[in-house]
């Protein structure tokens, strides 16, 4: 049988010779280590987000869709990578069915919100008030036509589960917040809320849990709903766990949007646990599963100033908030809005490398990676990892088996990983690709002639100086590893990860 011998060697800035000989004896081990950056970075599934809506009144009218220009320039120019996009149906609130036009003008927002290169917190809703305070009737729908919506709902949400981020339950109550309904509590004093009604309104998350893929999540208004339609306790016991986190089960779903944020002591109805203390500290061990994000809506000194905000925002893991409200409160933080800016959501930046290379027939390369979270989240969606060896003329990726959701925040996460290097001798630089899962959304390098383009709009960029290669959504590891003869890949590496050649 044929033998092929491959000679790796490895360039960086920064060599060990003393580790590589403890390490393995031959071979070369390369240790960088990195400088990281403060700039706001437009990382996807984080940050602050706009607001937006749209309507579709029983004559058809009210209907705005979505412009590309604003929305690119939310990401290039305000570091703004989603909206929150409400999609009222008040045309609907006494009809089974929805209109093909309007289903269509839903699509063309996605269509829309996928060529800016951003994502969509999504809620549907029946109603707003004409006036403060709210009169009777309401305006939203009664259970079975929920259902029957967002049944004909689900076809374009699972088309368009790529960009969006996270559902809010919406649907039940003024602005689909749930509180003021005309068919899920007591229309006259909408605190009451029957064990009838809160079987409805469990059927409404099951609906919307069932009509989206399984690694998308919603976000219910208040702890005490998912709690009680759900089935856990409230306090730091009742929030999930690290085995029951991501395992699709509908407590592993449902996270939570404040959209009274600092506004009072209990946020004016979101926490209503005695004492409040225990809402909290559920929502404190979930978020670190499941997203947390929402507005605040009133200036409420001190509470809403930014030392108490940034350390409930730190504590409840939230991922993301909105620029546009409540300007009050967001103008009180002055500068600080900055470090929100850096630190809502997950933040990864390299520590250190450390690139080891055999001189064996096999033809490994050990990878060692240090990536630190400086944000106050974990990504709540999936990501691929992957390192990228990219040549002149071919570029291969290899998949590791990494999960970024599972990079706690405030902590530094060690991957120590083996694998095989490319058969084709050439001079590849090593790179790390945070990607998004969906194939649309994937950055792909280009090979000479190929007439592919790059999408990095959606790929992770790491807090660290001069690491990001804009043009393909991959970080740089800044090390080298030369292939200078072929080798079977199939056959020397075994069950090693093995390098895919990028076309």
């Amino acid at each position: 049988m044929r033998r092929f011998v491959t000679i790796i060697a490895l360039v960086s800035l920064v060599f060990a010779p003393q580790a590589a000989a403890a390490a393995h004896g031959t071979g070369s081990v390369t240790t960088r280590d990195y400088a990281q950056t403060d700039a706001v970075i437009s990382n996807q599934e984080r940050g602050f987000y706009h607001h937006t809506e749209t309507h579709y009144r029983a004559d058809g009218s009210g209907y705005v869709p979505l412009n590309v220009t604003t929305l690119r320039n939310f990401r290039t120019q305000e570091n703004v990578t989603q909206i929150l996009r409400v999609f009222y149906l008040e045309k609907f609130a006494s009809l089974d069915t929805l209109d093909p036009a309007y289903l269509d003008l839903v699509r063309a927002d996605f269509q829309t919100i996928r060529a800016a290169g951003i994502k969509a917190i999504v809620r549907f809703a029946y109603a707003q008030p004409p006036g403060w305070p709210p009169t009777i009737p309401y305006g939203d729908a009664p259970l079975a036509r929920v259902q029957k919506h967002i049944a004909q709902l689900t076809p374009i949400l699972r088309e368009n589960a790529d960009v969006i981020a996270v559902v809010q339950s919406g649907f039940v109550g003024l602005w689909g917040e749930g509180y003021y309904t005309d068919y899920f509590a007591d229309p006259q004093d909408p605190s009451q809320v029957s064990d009838q009604n809160w079987a409805d309104r469990r059927a409404v998350i099951m609906a919307l849990l069932k009509a989206l893929p399984k690694d998308r999540m919603i976000q219910v208004r208040t702890p005490y709903m998912k709690q009680r339609m759900l089935g856990v306790p409230t306090g730091a016991e009742g929030g999930l766990t690290a085995e029951q986190a991501y395992n699709g089960t509908p407590v592993a779903r449902v996270g939570h949007h404040n959209d009274c944020f600092l506004a009072s002591p209990d946020d004016f109805g979101t926490y209503l646990s005695d004492p409040i203390e225990l809402d909290k500290e559920f929502v404190a061990q979930d978020t670190k599963y499941v997203p947390e994000g929402g507005e605040t809506c009133g200036v409420n000194s001190p509470r809403s100033d930014w030392p108490s905000a940034s350390e409930e925002m730190a504590r409840l893991h939230f991922s993301f908030l909105n620029t546009d409200y409540h300007p009050g409160v967001l103008a009180s933080w002055g500068d600080n809005i900055t470090i929100a800016k850096q630190r809502l959501g997950y933040r990864f930046a390299l520590e250190q490398s450390t690139v080891t290379s055999t001189t064996l027939p096999r033809g490994t390369v050990d990878v060692g990676l240090k990536i630190r979270n400086d944000g106050w989240a974990a990504p709540y969606n999936p990501r691929q990892v992957q390192l990228i060896f990219q040549g002149h003329k071919h570029s291969y990726r290899v998949d590791l088996p990494a999960d970024p959701r599972r990079w706690p925040a405030g902590t530094t996460t060690t991957l120590d990983k083996q694998v095989c290097a490319p058969a084709v001798p050439g001079e590849y630089r090593l790179l790390l690709n945070l990607a998004d899962p969906a194939p649309r959304l994937q950055s792909q390098d280009r090979l000479p002639g190929s007439t592919q383009t790059y999408n990095s709009a959606y790929a992770i960029q790491l807090a660290n100086a001069g690491t990001w290669q804009a043009a393909t959504g991959y970080n740089d590891l800044k090390q080298t590893v030369t292939v200078t003869a072929q080798h079977d890949a199939a056959g020397a590496c075994g069950t090693l990860p093995k390098p895919e050649l990028i076309r």
